[in-house]
C-alpha cells in the first residue's frame, strides 16, 4: 500500500500548483482566495426547494460549514477572479446574482458491490424523501463497458422504497433512474475524466456546478483517480468534494503517505473519509443521550463507570472475501476504525458547539490521551471448521481466496486506557470477530457497585449480578436499555434484574435510514462532524500500529475457535485480568 501510494506521489504526472498557472485554472480543486463577502441569509432545508442556491441543513439540524467555493485554502489564479470566497459557516455564492446551482454526484467504481448495494440505494432513498436538490444528476464511472440503460437496470434491482411511504414508489424510482448515467473509463486516464467532465457539463447546462466524487474503489488507486479528477473533472464555479472509503492505509506510515498524496490535489476540507458506523442511528444518538439527559452526564466518568465494552460480532465468515480480508485482518478492518471512532465519541468532553470541527477536536483529544495498545492486552483468534446440527461450517483457512497457512486474525479483543482526569483507570474493552454465535454491535457501560449495598446478601457472593448496566444496541434491532435491580412482587424479599427498555421498532414504527443516507447527505451539505479528519486518523493509527507490527514480526499464531462459538477462551482471561466480565455472555442477552 505504502509503496503503491508513494509511486503515484513521485510520478511525473504529479501536478505542480506553484509553477503552472494555466493548469491551476483547470485544477479548481485548489481554489482562489481573492475577495470575501458576508452573507446574512440563513441556510434553509433542501425540502423547501430554494432554487436560487442549493442550500442544505445537515443531519444534525445545524447549517453545514461552507469554507469556500472549492472548499479550498490556497491559490491565487487570476482566472478565478469571478469567484467569491465566503467565511466559515456561510453559503458559497458567485458574484453573479441569482445563479441556479446543480449537484453532480459521480460514483467511481460504480460496477462494484458497495455501489450497487449501498451507495445507489442510499441516493435513491434521499431522493425519495425529497432531500436532494431540484437539479441533480448521478454518474457511474468504472472500467466496465456499459450503457446508461444497462446501469439503470443494474441498480434498479437494489432500489427499495420506504415501507411507510410506498404509494408512488414506481414513479419515484423511474424518475430517479432517469437522472442516472454511466461513463466508462480508466481510473488513471486524464483523457477519460476529461470526457466525463464534458458529459457533466452537458447536464449542468450553465448552472453553478457542485460536484461530489464517491471513491468506491480499492485504496491503491485513490491517488490516480483524485489526480485525474482534479486536473480534468473538477467544478469550475462551485465546490468539489471527494468521499474516500476505508481502509485508510495499513499503519501509520502508509496512512500518512496516502494523506500526503491526496493533499497534493485536495485540501483537507475537501476530503470526506467515511466510516459508515458513525452514521448509524444509535451512534448518532450517543451524544444526545449523554449531553441532553441530566441523569447520565453526571455519571459519565471514572467515579461511577467501572468499565466500557465495545462489541462487534458477525455470525458469518469471510465467504469468498478472504483475499481482501487477509491483507488487513479484524483489527484493521473493525477495531482501528469503527470501534475506536465510537469510543472517541463516547469518551470525549462536551464540545463547545455541535459544529463539526468542535466535535472532531474533542475526539482527537481523547485519542491523543490514550495509551498505545500493548500486546499483553490483546488476544487474537481465527475460526476453525465446525459441525453443528448436521451442518458443516468451513474454517477460515478453507476459504479458497485465503493464502495457505495464513495467521491473519478473524477475532481480536483488546483493553485500552485513556489517561485523563475523567477516565483514568477505567478499562475500555473492545471485541470484534467473525463466525461467532450471533450478529451484534453494541456499547455496554457497566457501572460500579453500590457502596454499602443494603441488599448485597440477596445477590449472594456474585455482586456483578447487581451491577447496573447501560446498553446501546447499534444493530440489529436498535435499542437502548438500562439494567436495574427491583423487587419481585410477593411477600418475600426476592430481587430481580429488569430492563428499562427503549426498543426503537416499538417506539418509532418507521424505517430507520441507512447510515450511508445520513453520511451522503452530510457530505452534500458540507457537514464534516461524522467524517474523519487527518489528525484524527493519525492519532488512531498511533494507538494500533505498534501492536500490529509486533503481531506480524513475531508471527503470533491466533487461538483457534469453532465457527459459531463465542470466540476464543483467551478473551475471557483478558477481561478477567482487568476485573471485567463480558456483558454479552451473561445469558440474559445472548
Amino acid at each position: 500500500m505504502a509503496r503503491s501510494v508513494s509511486s503515484h506521489c513521485s510520478s511525473s504526472s504529479t501536478l505542480s500548483f506553484n509553477n503552472d498557472r494555466n493548469l491551476l485554472k483547470r485544477t479548481s480543486l485548489l481554489p482562489s482566495r481573492r475577495t470575501t463577502t458576508t452573507i446574512s441569509e440563513s441556510l434553509t432545508h433542501p425540502k423547501n426547494h430554494l432554487r436560487l442556491q442549493f442550500q442544505l441543513k445537515s443531519s444534525n439540524g445545524y447549517t453545514p460549514n461552507a469554507v469556500s467555493l472549492q472548499d479550498g485554502l490556497a491559490g491565487n489564479s487570476a482566472s478565478n477572479d469571478r469567484f467569491v470566497e465566503t467565511r466559515i459557516g456561510q453559503v458559497p455564492v458567485s458574484q453573479s446574482e441569482n445563479v441556479e446551482s446543480t449537484l453532480s454526484i459521480t460514483v467511481v467504481g460504480a460496477s462494484g458491490d458497495l455501489a450497487k448495494k449501498k451507495i445507489f440505494p442510499a441516493l435513491f432513498a434521499l431522493y425519495y424523501e425529497d432531500w436532494l436538490p431540484e437539479h441533480f444528476q448521478i454518474f457511474g464511472y468504472a472500467r466496465s463497458k456499459m450503457t446508461d440503460e444497462e446501469l439503470r437496470n443494474l441498480i434498479s434491482r437494489t432500489l427499495t422504497c420506504r415501507i411507510d411511504k410506498s404509494e408512488n414508489c414506481g414513479d419515484k424510482m423511474e424518475q430517479f433512474l432517469q437522472r442516472c448515467f454511466y461513463h466508462s473509463g480508466l481510473y488513471d486516464s486524464e483523457e477519460n475524466f476529461g470526457e466525463l467532465d464534458q458529459r457533466l457539463k452537458e447536464k449542468e447546462i450553465g448552472r453553478q456546478s457542485n460536484r461530489l466524487f464517491y471513491l468506491s474503489i480499492p485504496p491503491n488507486i485513490f491517488v490516480d483517480v483524485v489526480r485525474c479528477a482534479s486536473s480534468r473533472a473538477s467544478s469550475e464555479n462551485g465546490w468539489t468534494r471527494v468521499i474516500v472509503e476505508k481502509p485508510f492505509g495499513r499503519d501509520s506510515q502508509s496512512s500518512g503517505e496516502l494523506t500526503r498524496c491526496l493533499k497534493q490535489y485536495l485540501t483537507e476540507d475537501q476530503i470526506f473519509r467515511i466510516d459508515h458506523y458513525l452514521g448509524k442511528e444509535l451512534v448518532e444518538n450517543l451524544s444526545v443521550l449523554r449531553f441532553s439527559n441530566l441523569v447520565f452526564e453526571p455519571l459519565w466518568s471514572r467515579n461511577y463507570i467501572r468499565n466500557v465494552q465495545l462489541i462487534f460480532s458477525e455470525d458469518f465468515g469471510t465467504e469468498g472475501r478472504g483475499g481482501y480480508f487477509d491483507n488487513y485482518g479484524i483489527i484493521r478492518d473493525i477495531m482501528q476504525n469503527h470501534l475506536l471512532q465510537i469510543l472517541a465519541l463516547f469518551a470525549m468532553e462536551t464540545p463547545v458547539t455541535l459544529d463539526g470541527e468542535d466535535i472532531r477536536n474533542e475526539k482527537v483529544k481523547v485519542l491523543r490521551s490514550m495509551r498505545p495498545v500493548k500486546l499483553e492486552n490483546v488476544v487474537v483468534g481465527q475460526y476453525k471448521g465446525h459441525s453443528k446440527g448436521g451442518k458443516s461450517y468451513p474454517a477460515y483457512s478453507d476459504d479458497p481466496t485465503v493464502p495457505k497457512g495464513s495467521i491473519t486474525p478473524t477475532f481480536a479483543a483488546a483493553a485500552l486506557f485513556i489517561d485523563n482526569a475523567r477516565w483514568d483507570g477505567v478499562p475500555f474493552l473492545m471485541k470484534a470477530g467473525k463466525a461467532l454465535h450471533t450478529r451484534r454491535a453494541e456499547i455496554r457501560v457497566q457501572f460500579r457497585h453500590v457502596p454499602g449495598n443494603l441488599y448485597s446478601r440477596n445477590f449472594g457472593t456474585d455482586l456483578d449480578k447487581a451491577t447496573n448496566e447501560l446498553v446501546l444496541r447499534v444493530q440489529p434491532d436498535e435499542a437502548i436499555y438500562l439494567k436495574i435491580n427491583n423487587k419481585v412482587p410477593g411477600l418475600g424479599m426476592r430481587l430481580d434484574r429488569s430492563n428499562l427498555n427503549l426498543l426503537y421498532k416499538s417506539r418509532y414504527p418507521i424505517e430507520i435510514p441507512d447510515a450511508y443516507e445520513r453520511l451522503l447527505l452530510d457530505a452534500i451539505g458540507g457537514e464534516r462532524r461524522l467524517f474523519i479528519r487527518s489528525d484524527e486518523l493519525d492519532a488512531a493509527w498511533v494507538l494500533f500500529t505498534p501492536v500490529l507490527r509486533e503481531l506480524e514480526d513475531k508471527k503470533i499464531s491466533p487461538e483457534l475457535y469453532p465457527y459459531g462459538s463465542r470466540g476464543p477462551v483467551g478473551a475471557h482471561y483478558l477481561a478477567a485480568k482487568h476485573n471485567v466480565r463480558w456483558g454479552d455472555l451473561s445469558g440474559e442477552d445472548s
